[in-house]
């Protein structure tokens, strides 16, 4: 790939548009800005997040101010276990006319949105989860035998509660890698915590504003995939997902020792696109090596399992995709 004048002017007003929308964002989403910049790319590759963070920590907040910022028609479903699948992708239902005359009428669900907000997923059944994988894959849903194409653009941002698991049904691997990041939302420090007290306990909140339109969205997605990745970083992004694949001969002994599974060909198209995005995020018009250590973690860790002993000993997934990365990135320097 290789620049024009076209795509650097195309490049440069698209930096401008997402640091207006950034900026929307962190005035009402405050003190969270790797979160806000995550979700953002998310969104930017045309792939779906997966938030995960204790209750009250504004995943909700988000994904609202994200659907009015984008200029996406949004839509929240409370994942329960008695959710149906039908309660998501909507279902046929008899209609009687004025003439006396019956017929069936689809009666869409909330996924016919642009942004779907599928608020602790977790909770539902593998059935009502199986149902959602189909949109998020293939863009579309079936129902009564019939295929029926959603919105585009169409993402869903889904959260997850991370620590109580009681009553929930974790998402299958196939399902999992269909996100092309995982979100992870800490607690705020006390400082940020004192402007959130600040911000929204006052007569007067800060309120969104537009600054994309579907159809914008859909041209800032097209652009990044024209954006130029150095022969460098392409290739530490293979070395990097091979690296964490047990079976393969430039994975670690302690790969080897400790991972259950590693990440799939996805991945490494994940992070070809990521990268991408945070170096659009940061108003540079093409990736570099440090966007590929940045987006190891959300792009990697749940993308891959530690076995059953490397469990049972508490060892960190995170701390070995950040081993894994800076190795990589070390290999690739040296070679």
């Amino acid at each position: 790939m290789t620049d024009t004048p076209d795509l650097v002017a195309g490049i440069e007003t698209l930096e401008g548009q997402l640091a207006e929308a950034r900026a929307s964002i962190t005035r009402r989403f405050i003190g969270q800005e790797r979160v806000v910049d995550l979700t953002l790319s998310a969104l930017l590759c045309g792939g779906h997040g997966l938030l995960v963070g204790l209750p009250g920590l504004g995943k909700t907040r988000l994904v609202e101010t994200l659907s009015t910022v984008m200029g996406l028609q949004g839509n929240r479903v409370q994942f329960t276990p008695d959710l149906m699948p039908a309660d998501i992708l909507g279902s046929e239902v008899l209609e009687t006319g004025v003439d006396g005359s019956r017929a069936f009428k689809f009666i869409p669900g909330p996924v016919f949105c642009q942004l779907l907000m599928a608020d602790e997923i977790n909770r539902a059944s593998p059935r009502t989860q199986s149902a959602l994988l189909q949109a998020m894959q293939e863009r579309q849903v079936t129902v009564a035998g019939e295929n029926r194409v959603l919105a585009a653009p169409f993402h869903v941002l889904a959260t997850q509660n991370p620590i109580e698991q009681e009553g929930t049904y974790p998402l299958p691997e196939a399902q999992l890698d269909r996100f092309l990041v995982q979100i992870d939302v800490p607690y705020p420090d006390r400082a940020t915590e004192r402007d959130i007290l600040l911000a929204t306990t006052g007569g007067e909140e800060d309120e969104a504003h537009a600054v994309f339109t579907a159809e914008g969205l859909l041209a800032a997605q097209n652009l990044l995939r024209r954006m130029p990745v150095g022969e460098g970083v392409m290739e530490l992004i293979l070395d990097l997902v091979r690296a964490f694949r047990p079976e393969d001969p430039s994975a670690s002994d302690k790969v080897r020792e400790v991972v259950a599974w590693g990440p799939g060909p996805r991945a490494a198209q994940a992070l070809m696109l990521t990268v991408r995005a945070r170096a659009l995020l940061q108003g540079r018009l093409a990736p570099s090596t440090e966007d590929v250590l940045a987006m190891a973690q959300p792009v990697l860790i749940h993308r891959m399992a530690l076995n059953f002993s490397a469990r049972a000993r508490g060892d960190s997934l995170s701390d070995l995709i950040a081993e894994g990365a800076q190795a990589a990135a070390h290999s690739r320097a040296a070679a």
